[in-house]
């Protein structure tokens, strides 16, 4: 078993490299990222679809440096992929044997399903549970998963690309001609129509960035973030008539100012075709596919059930004492059952609030003293796999005021569109901070009784123990009505 595992993704505009390290037997984090804007497919369409020498070049010196960084990480698989500029060209065999006797690379090249198939597997397995269409708009095609309930049931590819549309039709200012060309390869497409667009690839992570910057959005991540389809509609209609210095203002990066375009038209084309009305871009795709196709292999491609990577990654990574984060989560457990009542709290709650407890801890590896804000760091920036932002922002938020009265008035001001309301959020961070006093003599099992009667919980201990520090700790605790609490 490969411990570290690069997967290297020769597309049409960019190759790209992923070094990848599992920390147990499911869980992996990423070690380092690379890019080459490559450009693979220049000229290619417009001359009998042969990659043409300088493009090729250009891929094998990165090809090259990717190797150099892949050595340095020791790593010891590589997985190398190319998908529609390599798999369209008439002369693919003269790249493919030179990348073999320059570097001693074997480049597997996919067809169009197998490609939308690993961009599906990525987004069905790193994204929250959810049912839609993968639209993956790259630089010679597209790609389009259906996922059901988290599982991917179909898979299309069409020879729609930035770069092939903008040197067959936006080169010569022809947007009609494009529009028609959209749609008549559209037709052949047998796609329900959809709630939900999952957006993978360069033009729609290019478009959702663009969106969060506009919309002053106070998170940075990519991943998962979800809007409404209007508001891509409208950022791309004007991108379709923007200058070059509107693109700018449009908060578009220059490296995407000229296959934007028809990236756009493409992602436009297909909404108007599905009457999607959610959007959701995903920072995974075709390489994270690839990557978990190998590793989850013996597993029909698909992490076991309620099985989180990221929460298992940091575990891993930064619990000091796992057993007694599972003993935390236990007493955690009996509490919400117990006063979710009390406090009106809706049981959806649960499942965050038990990761919550169950990470809350892993902030001490760095600094004790400063545990629960180097919880709620990492918490917030690498727990990305399988829940929303919301739902990670609650998981960090808990975390970060656990032993506190409530969230700072800042940290609602700044990210109160994406938290619950204050008075459901004190609830949680109450039930963690008392499932904390209860367990700050570190029992190794469960030595005492919780019993709730009429809005009064009971703590008695079940041996000689007198849980003095919980004693002592509850005499500090802001307790919410009409809750009370003693301690025997």
């Amino acid at each position: 078993m490969a411990k570290r595992t690069a997967v290297i993704d020769i597309g049409s505009n960019s190759v790209r490299m992923v070094v990848y390290e599992k920390t147990s037997r499911f869980a992996f984090h990423l070690l380092h990222e690379e890019k080459s804007r490559v450009r693979i497919s220049e000229h290619a369409y417009q001359n009998n679809s042969n990659l043409q020498e300088a493009a090729m070049q250009r891929a094998i010196d990165a090809l090259r440096d990717f190797l150099t960084i892949a050595a340095s990480y020791n790593v010891r698989k590589i997985l190398c992929v190319a998908t529609s500029a390599v798999r369209d060209a008439n002369n693919k065999q003269l790249f493919l044997l030179r990348v073999k006797k320059e570097l001693g690379l074997k480049i597997k090249v996919i067809d169009g399903i197998k490609e939308a198939y690993y961009g599906g597997i990525a987004c069905a397995n790193l994204l929250p549970k959810l049912s839609g269409v993968v639209v993956d708009i790259g630089g010679g095609s597209t790609e389009c998963a259906c996922i059901e309930e988290g599982k991917v049931v179909d898979s299309y590819s069409l020879n729609l690309g930035t770069v092939r549309l903008k040197e067959l039709f936006f080169d010569h200012g022809d947007l009609e001609g494009a529009t028609a060309y959209i749609d008549k390869a559209l037709d052949s497409l047998p796609l329900k129509q959809t709630q939900k667009i999952i957006g993978l690839g360069g033009t729609f992570r290019a478009l959702s960035q663009a969106i969060m910057k506009k919309n002053n959005y106070p998170l940075s991540r990519i991943h998962a973030y979800q809007f409404h389809a209007k508001e891509l509609k409208q950022h791309g209609k004007k991108i379709l008539k923007a200058s070059t210095k509107e693109l700018k203002e449009l908060h578009i990066k220059p490296e995407r100012y000229d296959i934007i375009r028809p990236g756009v038209l493409i992602l436009l084309r297909i909404m108007k075709r599905l009457s999607a009305d959610t959007m959701m871009a995903s920072g995974v795709g075709v390489r994270e596919g690839v990557y978990l196709c190998d590793i989850l292999r013996s597993n029909q491609d698909y992490f076991p059930a309620n099985y989180n990577p990221s929460v298992t990654y940091l575990q891993d990574v930064y619990s000091i004492d796992k057993k007694f984060a599972s003993l935390m989560v236990r007493v955690a457990t009996t509490l919400f059952e117990m006063l979710h009542p009390v406090f009106t709290i809706d049981v959806a709650y649960k499942p965050y609030l038990l990761t919550a407890t169950k990470l809350a801890k892993i902030g001490s590896s760095i600094h004790f003293y400063s545990y629960h804000q180097h919880s709620y760091h990492l918490i917030q920036s690498a727990l990305e796999y399988g829940y929303t932002h919301e739902e990670t922002l609650l998981i960090a938020t808990l975390a970060r005021y656990q032993n506190k009265k409530g969230p700072s008035k800042s940290h609602y001001e700044r990210y109160g569109m994406l938290l619950p309301k204050e008075s459901t959020l004190h609830h949680l961070t109450f039930i963690l901070s008392l499932c904390n006093i209860l367990l700050s003599h570190r029992p190794h099992t469960i030595d005492f009784t919780l019993e709730l009667r009429k809005n009064h919980l009971h703590i008695t201990p079940k041996t000689h123990n007198t849980l003095h520090i919980t004693k002592e700790r509850l005499k500090s605790l802001n307790v919410p009505k009409p809750l009370t609490i003693t301690c025997h």
